[in-house]
């Protein structure tokens, strides 16, 4: 069997890794924001999950512009939030219980309000303050038009004009100036926020947006040819390795750099990437000499279709095999619709434009999100690699679409001139007790409502009740931990159209009805299914089991 103990180097090849939004896991001091000392509390239901390992998004200093990805410094923790023994206190206590610490790493940007870049404002153009940054001279007889039509994530230009008249580079909030990456105190700098953190005992990290650092800004900086070219589309339509800020071949001159930060700690820190580019591209940084592993976005993004998700698993194993990092898996985040109600729309459903209509266009049946939510968990909790599960799915929470717009946080709200909606409602603060004014998040209310039915959603309605989605994932972790031997699968031939079945070692097996029709049910020992056989005995549509 794979070797999972906390003492392994390796431990993370086939983890299951928690990701905790901080701000809305758990209250402790009844403000209404989550904190670390809330999430301390709440790390025996962790340990009771079953999860190896837990990820903190950003609990740093920020004025939350973009969710706490604005950070001020890389090096402490939001007083909000708590403080650094605080966070000595959770990393104790996380390891005591045999959890593995994992932190999100920002080295894009950072906050507007950081040291750096208030002392390039103040510094002027030309300063070497400035060229920590990316400050340039605008276009036009006045320097009135920005230097490229490079565009926002959030909208708009990614160029924001400073009074002096120079503009400075935000590729997210115009409160995320981006960092230069040609200017050695940069990477110093960041090689000094990896020993800190790794000093106090974390275990790995989590690289934000690990594919945009590297720029081309040489002069004169290059046009894409139209804001609706600034990005994705430039991504698929350039050579690779020659868009001037995404997935340039220089990043991993950064990430090898990093390796040897990483690997001089024993046990070597880990490292994932988020690296929004193709399958073969995104494999590079995961590379034995770079980081260890890399988000698999294709899966995320995967329609509820049998070939499609058998042609992704192919490919995805096959491209980490390919560098000698394990596959990762993922079905929900921070910055994505919840899949129980993500996987329940309709192939080529606008989800803005449902967001919008406060999931009402189209409606989705929350029992059936959540009997497909199920049968997907199974399915990623089978495949050889790392999954990675977002706070609240252990419950089966359901995206919260109709959120008042009046209490919106995320700035994709404000900068798509309030046609985006956003990211809040898979981050609104999770259900702990079926009573209370943020059920049990805190003691106070949270700091974005809550529907009354997470009551039914609450740790308290589901603990200890047979065939709730917390003990059913309680049971999946359990067993999969038994059953992990290699990191192979074998495709099962001759299946029924729209089923998935592929074999572990020879211990087990995993089939998934994804077709609308119940279909036999293989032989086999019944380990554990994400709904019960129906009463011909067949499995039902949207239905996982594991077979010994």
């Amino acid at each position: 069997m794979t070797d999972l103990s906390p003492h392994t180097p390796d431990w993370w090849r086939q983890a299951v890794v928690y990701q905790v939004y901080p701000r809305s896991f758990a209250d402790a001091d009844g403000d209404g924001l989550g904190d670390l000392r809330g999430i301390t509390g709440r790390l025996p239901h962790l340990a009771a999950l079953g999860v190896d390992a837990l990820w903190l998004s950003p609990f740093y200093p920020s004025e939350l512009a973009d969710g706490g990805y604005d950070i001020a410094d890389h090096r402490d923790v939001d007083p909000r939030l708590g403080t650094l023994a605080d966070f000595d206190a959770l990393a104790a206590e996380a390891h005591r219980l045999g959890l593995k610490v994992i932190v999100d790493l920002v080295p894009n940007h950072t906050s507007h309000r950081h040291a750096w870049f208030q002392e390039a404002l103040a510094a002027g153009p030309g300063s070497p303050a400035r060229d920590r940054y990316v400050f340039r001279d605008g276009r036009g007889p006045a320097g009135e038009h920005p230097p490229t039509d490079w565009q926002s994530v959030f909208g708009g230009s990614a160029w924001q004009r400073v009074p002096d008249g120079q503009w400075y580079l935000h590729l997210f909030a115009r409160e995320q100036p981006d960092l230069n990456w040609d200017h050695e105190e940069v990477h110093e700098d960041f090689r000094t926020t990896l020993r800190f953190w790794s000093d106090r005992g974390v275990d790995g990290f989590r690289v934000d947006v690990a594919h945009a650092l590297a720029k081309d800004l040489a002069a004169p900086l290059r046009d894409l040819g139209g804001p609706e070219l600034s990005g994705d589309d430039a991504l698929a339509r350039l050579p690779p390795g020659t868009h001037p800020f995404y997935d340039r071949d220089e990043v991993h001159a950064i990430y090898r750099d990093w390796r040897r930060v990483l690997d001089s700690y024993s046990p070597p820190r880990t490292a994932v990437a988020e690296a929004w580019v193709p399958g073969a591209r995104r494999a590079l940084y995961a590379r034995p000499d770079e980081l260890n592993q890399a988000f698999n976005f294709d899966y995320l993004q995967a329609p509820w279709d049998a070939d499609t998700i058998r042609r992704i698993v192919t490919d995805s194993l096959a491209t980490a095999r390919a560098v000698g990092a394990s596959a990762t898996w993922v079905l929900s985040n921070h910055d994505v619709v919840r899949h129980p109600s993500r996987l329940r729309l309709p192939a080529g459903t606008d989800e803005n434009a449902w967001l919008l209509s406060d999931g009402r266009t189209p409606p989705v049946d929350e029992e059936a999100g959540l009997r497909r939510a199920r049968a997907a968990t199974l399915l990623m909790l089978a495949l050889p690699g790392s999954s990675y599960v977002y706070q609240g799915e252990e419950l089966g929470l359901p995206e919260v679409a109709d959120l008042p717009v009046e209490v919106l946080q995320d700035p994709l709200w404000e900068q798509t001139g309030r046609t985006h909606k956003g990211r809040d409602g898979c981050r609104v603060p999770l259900p702990w007790t079926t009573t209370g004014p943020s059920y049990g998040f805190g003691a106070a209310g949270a700091w974005l409502p809550q529907p009354p039915s997470f009551a039914r959603y609450a740790v308290e309605a589901q603990d200890g009740v047979q065939g709730s989605t917390l003990e059913l994932y309680r049971t999946a972790l359990r067993l999969r931990r038994k059953l992990l031997d290699g990191e192979e699968l074998t495709w099962e031939p001759d299946t029924p159209p729209g089923v998935l079945a592929f074999t572990r070692s020879d211990a087990w097996r995993c089939v998934t009805n994804l077709s609308d029709v119940p279909v036999p049910l293989p032989p086999g020992e019944l380990l554990l299914g994400s709904a019960p056989p129906d009463e011909d005995g067949h499995l039902a549509p949207d239905t996982t089991v594991w077979l010994a």
